[in-house]
Protein backbone atom coordinates (compact mmCIF):
# COMPACT_ATOMS: atom_id res chain seq x y z
CA UNK A 1 0.00 0.00 0.00
CA UNK A 2 1.49 3.33 -1.03
CA UNK A 3 1.59 6.39 1.20
CA UNK A 4 -1.25 8.02 -0.77
CA UNK A 5 -3.39 4.87 -0.54
CA UNK A 6 -2.82 4.71 3.21
CA UNK A 7 -3.77 8.37 3.58
CA UNK A 8 -6.96 7.81 1.56
CA UNK A 9 -7.77 4.65 3.56
CA UNK A 10 -7.35 6.56 6.85
CA UNK A 11 -9.55 9.39 5.55
CA UNK A 12 -12.28 6.94 4.53
CA UNK A 13 -12.08 5.09 7.84
CA UNK A 14 -12.19 8.39 9.75
CA UNK A 15 -15.36 9.38 7.89
CA UNK A 16 -16.97 6.02 8.68
CA UNK A 17 -16.06 6.30 12.37
CA UNK A 18 -17.32 9.89 12.46
CA UNK A 19 -20.81 8.95 11.33
CA UNK A 20 -20.98 5.55 13.06
CA UNK A 21 -22.61 5.50 16.46
CA UNK A 22 -22.12 1.76 16.75
CA UNK A 23 -19.23 -0.49 15.85
CA UNK A 24 -17.72 -3.71 17.13
CA UNK A 25 -14.09 -4.83 16.92
CA UNK A 26 -13.64 -8.58 16.54
CA UNK A 27 -10.89 -11.12 15.98
CA UNK A 28 -11.68 -13.18 12.89
CA UNK A 29 -8.22 -14.68 12.43
CA UNK A 30 -7.85 -18.38 11.63
CA UNK A 31 -11.23 -18.48 9.89
CA UNK A 32 -11.17 -20.15 6.50
CA UNK A 33 -12.24 -18.24 3.40
CA UNK A 34 -15.46 -20.23 3.31
CA UNK A 35 -16.20 -19.46 6.97
CA UNK A 36 -15.41 -15.75 6.69
CA UNK A 37 -17.64 -15.54 3.62
CA UNK A 38 -20.45 -17.18 5.62
CA UNK A 39 -19.91 -14.56 8.35
CA UNK A 40 -19.98 -11.77 5.75
CA UNK A 41 -23.28 -13.13 4.36
CA UNK A 42 -24.79 -13.29 7.84
CA UNK A 43 -23.66 -9.72 8.52
CA UNK A 44 -25.03 -8.52 5.19
CA UNK A 45 -28.41 -10.14 5.93
CA UNK A 46 -28.48 -8.32 9.28
CA UNK A 47 -27.53 -4.96 7.72
CA UNK A 48 -24.05 -4.98 9.28
CA UNK A 49 -20.96 -3.86 7.34
CA UNK A 50 -17.94 -6.06 8.06
CA UNK A 51 -14.44 -5.12 6.99
CA UNK A 52 -10.96 -6.20 7.97
CA UNK A 53 -8.76 -3.31 9.04
CA UNK A 54 -5.11 -2.70 9.83
CA UNK A 55 -4.71 -1.81 13.48
CA UNK A 56 -2.28 1.06 12.96
CA UNK A 57 -4.50 2.67 10.34
CA UNK A 58 -7.59 2.23 12.52
CA UNK A 59 -5.79 3.81 15.47
CA UNK A 60 -4.79 6.80 13.32
CA UNK A 61 -8.40 7.15 12.13
CA UNK A 62 -9.62 7.01 15.75
CA UNK A 63 -7.17 9.76 16.67
CA UNK A 64 -8.55 11.97 13.89
CA UNK A 65 -12.16 11.76 15.16
CA UNK A 66 -12.23 14.78 17.45
CA UNK A 67 -15.66 14.60 19.08
CA UNK A 68 -15.60 10.95 20.18
CA UNK A 69 -13.53 9.34 22.92
CA UNK A 70 -12.67 5.73 22.18
CA UNK A 71 -10.94 5.20 25.53
CA UNK A 72 -9.70 1.64 26.01
CA UNK A 73 -10.60 0.50 22.48
CA UNK A 74 -7.16 1.47 21.21
CA UNK A 75 -5.69 -1.02 23.68
CA UNK A 76 -7.42 -3.99 22.01
CA UNK A 77 -5.92 -3.21 18.61
CA UNK A 78 -3.49 -6.10 18.34
CA UNK A 79 -3.60 -9.06 16.02
CA UNK A 80 -6.07 -9.31 13.15
CA UNK A 81 -9.05 -7.00 13.60
CA UNK A 82 -12.39 -6.82 11.83
CA UNK A 83 -14.75 -3.93 12.34
CA UNK A 84 -18.53 -4.34 12.23
CA UNK A 85 -20.61 -1.20 11.62
CA UNK A 86 -24.29 -1.44 12.53
CA UNK A 87 -27.38 0.72 13.02
CA UNK A 88 -28.77 -1.35 15.93
CA UNK A 89 -26.60 -1.80 19.03
CA UNK A 90 -27.30 -5.44 19.78
CA UNK A 91 -27.33 -6.91 16.25
CA UNK A 92 -23.58 -7.57 15.90
CA UNK A 93 -23.56 -9.28 19.31
CA UNK A 94 -26.44 -11.51 18.23
CA UNK A 95 -24.68 -12.34 14.95
CA UNK A 96 -21.43 -13.17 16.77
CA UNK A 97 -23.18 -15.40 19.32
CA UNK A 98 -25.19 -17.17 16.64
CA UNK A 99 -22.12 -17.67 14.46
CA UNK A 100 -20.13 -19.06 17.38
CA UNK A 101 -22.57 -21.92 17.80
CA UNK A 102 -20.70 -23.61 14.94
CA UNK A 103 -17.32 -21.78 15.03
CA UNK A 104 -14.82 -20.73 17.67
CA UNK A 105 -14.56 -17.21 16.30
CA UNK A 106 -15.18 -14.27 15.91
CA UNK A 107 -14.06 -13.18 19.36
CA UNK A 108 -15.22 -9.79 20.55
CA UNK A 109 -12.35 -7.43 21.27
CA UNK A 110 -14.44 -4.37 22.03
CA UNK A 111 -17.47 -2.32 21.06
CA UNK A 112 -18.45 1.33 20.84
CA UNK A 113 -22.18 1.92 21.25
CA UNK A 114 -23.46 5.49 21.43
CA UNK A 115 -20.49 6.75 23.49
CA UNK A 116 -20.34 3.63 25.71
CA UNK A 117 -17.28 1.42 25.48
CA UNK A 118 -17.25 -2.33 26.09
CA UNK A 119 -13.95 -4.23 26.16
CA UNK A 120 -13.53 -7.99 26.09
CA UNK A 121 -15.39 -11.06 24.93
CA UNK A 122 -17.07 -11.40 28.34
CA UNK A 123 -19.20 -8.34 27.46
CA UNK A 124 -21.00 -10.21 24.67
CA UNK A 125 -24.02 -11.20 26.80
CA UNK A 126 -24.46 -7.63 28.05
CA UNK A 127 -24.24 -6.29 24.50
CA UNK A 128 -26.77 -8.83 23.25
CA UNK A 129 -29.30 -7.72 25.87
CA UNK A 130 -29.09 -4.03 24.93
CA UNK A 131 -32.42 -2.90 23.57
CA UNK A 132 -32.68 -1.12 20.25
CA UNK A 133 -34.22 2.32 19.90
CA UNK A 134 -37.40 0.83 18.37
CA UNK A 135 -37.73 -1.70 21.20
CA UNK A 136 -37.41 1.05 23.82
CA UNK A 137 -39.97 3.24 22.07
CA UNK A 138 -42.36 0.28 21.90
CA UNK A 139 -41.95 -0.39 25.62
CA UNK A 140 -42.53 3.26 26.50
CA UNK A 141 -45.68 3.41 24.37
CA UNK A 142 -46.91 0.20 25.99
CA UNK A 143 -46.28 1.62 29.46
CA UNK A 144 -48.04 4.87 28.59
CA UNK A 145 -51.06 3.05 27.14
CA UNK A 146 -51.41 0.67 30.06
CA UNK A 147 -52.74 3.16 32.68
CA UNK A 148 -55.16 4.68 30.17
CA UNK A 149 -56.51 1.24 29.29
CA UNK A 150 -56.94 0.42 32.99
CA UNK A 151 -58.85 3.65 33.63
CA UNK A 152 -61.13 3.11 30.64
CA UNK A 153 -61.84 -0.52 31.51
CA UNK A 154 -62.43 0.45 35.13
CA UNK A 155 -64.91 3.11 34.11
CA UNK A 156 -66.66 0.74 31.75
CA UNK A 157 -66.80 -1.97 34.37
CA UNK A 158 -68.07 0.35 37.11
CA UNK A 159 -70.56 1.97 34.74
CA UNK A 160 -71.98 -1.44 33.89
CA UNK A 161 -72.33 -2.31 37.57
CA UNK A 162 -74.10 0.97 38.35
CA UNK A 163 -76.44 0.56 35.38
CA UNK A 164 -77.21 -3.01 36.48
CA UNK A 165 -77.97 -1.92 40.04
CA UNK A 166 -80.25 0.90 38.84
CA UNK A 167 -82.05 -1.46 36.48
CA UNK A 168 -82.59 -3.99 39.27
CA UNK A 169 -83.87 -1.31 41.63
CA UNK A 170 -86.25 0.09 39.03
CA UNK A 171 -87.63 -3.40 38.31
CA UNK A 172 -88.29 -4.00 41.99
CA UNK A 173 -90.26 -0.80 42.31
Amino acid sequence: MTKEEKAQYIDDLTAELQEAGIFYLADTSDLTVETINALRRKCFQSNIRLKVVKNTLLEKAMDRVADKDYGNLKGVLSGPTSIMFAEVGNLPAKVIKDFRKKNAKPILKGAYIEESIYVGDDQLDALESIKSKDELIGEIIGLLQSPAKNVVSGLKGQGGKIAGILKTLSERA
